[in-house]
């Protein structure tokens, strides 16, 4: 069975995805600007009936990931609520203005984090070196990597995402997101080696779909 991270915006997502044999559920709201903060309501619930790891994305607004004190203050209550809430992880990431990673706030930002793993996640993607930027995330100590190869989809991607996967080592988890579908996967895996795979695992409905998570799994 491959191991499938499914992106849900919802408590019936999550449900779909843990029958559908998904290994964890990233939780959060709003793709349509690629995925923000889920409400505090969504987060209780799922974290206590999903049946599933919840790891929770922590992104106060669409755009870009270069956030100013305020924001980074909202991220850092979000946290402190996602630990209280029993979630798996946080799912976070930030930039400077020159799109390097910026390093003061994610310090600050896994701090606040404690014990809880973290993943870096797409902000990667808009990075200006990637293998610089990978670098300070594993210096970092994030637990996975998010991430379409610096492209808009993962295939076109997966270039980067063989070599980071190649150079990552037993350091970092290398996680191929967004255009992960069951027409790719089985090729993707191939030519990548990834041992973890991100998918919102859609079903004609634009909702996540158990029979698609099981293909994922299975393909």
């Amino acid at each position: 069975m491959r191991t499938i991270e499914c992106c849900c915006t919802s408590l019936y997502e999550a449900r779909e995805a843990k029958a559908g044999g998904a290994a964890r559920i990233e939780l959060c709201e709003d793709l349509s600007v690629g995925g923000v903060t889920p409400s505090r309501e969504l987060i209780r619930r799922v974290v206590e009936e999903a049946g599933l790891p919840v790891n929770v994305l922590v992104r106060p607004r669409g755009g870009d990931f270069v956030f100013n004190d305020h924001e980074v203050n909202e991220m850092l209550e979000s946290i402190a609520f996602c630990r209280e809430a029993g979630v798996n992880a946080v799912v976070i990431g930030a930039l400077d203005a020159n799109g390097d990673v910026d390093m003061p706030v994610m310090r600050r930002l896994i701090e606040a984090a404690g014990p809880l793993p973290v993943t870096f996640h797409r902000a990667f993607d808009c990075c200006r070196s990637p293998i610089e930027a990978f670098e300070d995330i594993r210096r970092l100590g994030c637990a996975r990597l998010l991430t379409s190869g610096h492209e808009s989809n993962a295939w076109d991607g997966r270039e980067l995402i063989r070599k980071l996967v190649g150079i990552a080592g037993q350091d970092i988890i290398v996680m191929p997101g967004c255009g992960v579908r069951t027409t790719n996967i089985a090729a993707l895996d191939a030519f990548c080696g990834a041992s973890e795979y991100h998918s919102t695992s859609h079903g004609t409905d634009g909702r996540t779909d158990r029979s698609v998570v099981a293909q994922l799994c299975s393909l």
